[in-house]
């Protein structure tokens, strides 16, 4: 049992930040020779700040959004500034820096090798990371920085926004620190842990490596195995994934014995002897780029099957346990939301909810909210994630003159409504727009603010933005965004349950009669990640919304994330205009300007 030893601090303002920006550039050091997906196999990817004031979550962004790198390991030393500059303050005036990660009681552990012990001296340790973080931040931290559990970071971040006075909370992921899975039970009296499974026996680093036997990038590629996986068929694949590498064990606990093929410490660090384990019973690894073929699509299924058994293992044994009937998740694993759709769908707990930002970079709201106010002064029930910076219209005007291609025209509509019905003209013909308004969302899912937008009703629109637009492989679907108070009608939604799919975090069934006609959301056996949008949340995205139903008769939207390939979500004007010129994007809204392509025209 571990209880929540932070109960009695207290802190006014409070940043969290996460990542370990030392440990890439060690691992490159002791490890020479890898691939980048295997360097890429290392913990302290997805660096973010948050801040937190009186308990509650004002702002937050990602360190990718700022030095262009996706997935970021660097200290987030811009992301940290942005939330500094947001309440007004500067780093003097924080009470507590909290790092969510805490490898110190692990010391003996590493020191029983010399490569873990030199790992942990120079990238783990919490001296080295207080040191390097006074480097980036120019501060003393002494009295004054904490390092906070990795896995009770990603608690904390689940449960006390959650609005669950009493609930489970499970939190899956590679690993952190030492620990892959553990459930917590929140309540009013803090955070107790129930269960701890190690990392040798890790869900998340079961479903990554699979991610890199198919030819995919750990800690990336993980959403496309899942979109891969409804095109496969799992019935054998699954079978042989718990015959050999995966085994079930009474009281809801399991083993990955795919992880005991990992022997040596190059082995330990890019998985080659667990890939060669999945080599001896499924055959040849695809490399990256290759024609993804039957036998490909069925692992997905398999490994996406079995990750979703042992899921509902655990969760079927503390929901008896417990008699809880609530739930909170975070950790990367909550990510997968065909997971999620179908615990939704089961009726195991009466309510779920999950941290939209469940990856890493989560972690940092959880690391702040660990070391401020408990309960009583908790963060916001079900916080916007529009925590990022917002941009001015004349930065947007500056922004503009970049444009030199000759063929973009750029307009400012007296009132927003006008810009708002010339968007939905341009989509009805089958325009594919930029959308760059407000804050800037905190995870990895554009929510109406940094996203581009089609019609839903073309079914060509969607091989159209993945070929020319995302350049991204053409079996994985795109989300439809619609008003919250329609979305029972076309979506396997329960009144009254809108609020779940806010954060397109839930896979759900498209309604029957609906499926013909939104093609471009909806995935080949007839589902889609559905993103709920509330007036009060984001009025100006409801209002668009809202202009395709007077126009269509649908008020939905295809809505996917604003950047191409290989690169973050847009943040800046000046990001959102070369993203625009680069994508070849029809038009783009950027806050109060309409820019149209009348170069190319747009498709017939």
């Amino acid at each position: 049992m571990h209880a929540d030893r932070r109960q009695n601090v207290s802190a006014n303002v409070a940043l969290g930040y996460s990542g370990l920006p030392l440990a890439q550039s060690v691992k490159r050091e002791l490890v020479p020779g890898l691939s980048d997906s295997e360097y890429a196999a290392t913990q302290g990817s997805d660096a973010a700040a948050a801040i937190a004031v009186n308990g509650a979550i004002v702002s937050a962004a990602a360190q990718e959004r700022y030095d262009g790198i996706k997935h970021s390991a660097s200290f987030p030393t811009e992301a940290t500034n942005f939330c500094l500059e947001s309440i007004g303050a500067k780093m003097e005036s924080v009470d507590v820096v909290a790092h969510a990660f805490s490898y110190a009681e692990y010391a003996d552990l590493f020191a029983l090798d010399e490569f873990s012990g030199e790992f942990y001296t120079r990238a783990l340790s919490p001296s080295v990371n207080q040191e390097h973080a006074e480097r980036m931040l120019g501060v003393s931290l002494t009295n004054r920085y904490e390092s906070v559990e990795h896995h009770f970071a990603h608690a904390a971040s689940a449960y006390y926004p959650s609005g669950y006075r009493d609930s489970l909370v499970l939190v899956s992921d590679g690993l952190g620190e030492r620990s892959s899975t553990t459930v917590w039970h929140g309540s009013t009296d803090g955070i107790e842990r129930l269960r701890d499974v190690g990392a040798i026996n890790s869900l998340g680093l079961l479903y990554g490596i699979f991610t890199m036997y198919l030819g995919f990038r750990f800690a990336d590629g993980e959403y496309k195995v899942m979109g891969l996986a409804p095109l496969g068929n799992s019935a054998k694949t699954a079978t042989e994934i718990l015959k050999h590498f995966v085994e079930l064990l009474p009281d809801g606990k399991y083993r990955v014995p795919l992880l005991l093929h990992d022997i040596t410490a190059v082995e330990k660090e890019t998985h080659r002897g667990a890939i060669a384990a999945i080599e001896e019973v499924f055959g040849p690894r695809r490399a990256p780029g290759e024609v993804i073929n039957a036998r490909h699509k069925d692992i997905a299924a398999g490994v996406q099957a079995v990750l979703e058994m042992v899921q509902f293992h655990v969760l079927r044994h503390f929901r008896r346990e417990s008699g809880l009937t609530s739930l909170a998740l975070a950790g990367g694993v909550a990510l997968n939301c065909a997971f999620n759709g179908a615990l939704l769908r089961s009726g195991l707990f009466d309510r779920i909810y999950v941290q939209p930002a469940s990856g890493d970079d989560g972690a940092a709201i959880g690391a702040a909210l660990a070391v401020s106010q408990r309960y009583e002064g908790a963060s916001p029930l079900r916080p916007s994630t529009l925590l990022g910076p917002s941009s001015t219209d004349q930065e947007c005007r500056d922004a503009l003159v970049a444009i030199n291609d000759g063929g973009s025209v750029v307009t400012e509509p007296a009132e927003d409504e006008e810009l708002i019905g010339a968007v939905i003209d341009l989509v009805l013909k089958g325009a594919v727009v930029g959308w760059f308004s407000g804050r800037m969302e905190f995870g990895p899912r554009a929510l109406g603010n940094r996203s581009i937008i089609a019609d839903p009703r073309r079914p060509e629109i969607r091989s159209r933005i993945n070929k020319l637009v995302k350049k991204r492989e053409g079996f994985r679907p795109f989300a439809p965004a619609v008003v919250a108070e329609d979305a029972s009608r076309y979506f396997l939604i329960d009144p009254g349950n809108e609020l779940t799919f806010r954060e397109m975090l839930f896979v759900t069934r498209v309604r029957d009669p609906y499926i013909d006609q939104l093609p471009a959301v909806t995935h080949v056996d007839g589902s889609a990640r559905v993103q709920t949008v509330f007036k009060d949340d984001n009025p100006r995205f409801w209002q668009l919304l809202k202009a395709m139903d007077r126009g269509s008769g649908y008020p939905i939207l295809l809505n996917t994330s604003f950047n191409v390939a290989g690169q973050p979500i847009v943040r800046t004007p000046e990001d959102a205009v070369q993203t625009y010129v680069a994508a070849g994007l029809d038009a783009l809204v950027l806050g109060p300007f309409l820019v149209t392509n009348c170069k190319g025209g747009l498709p017939a």
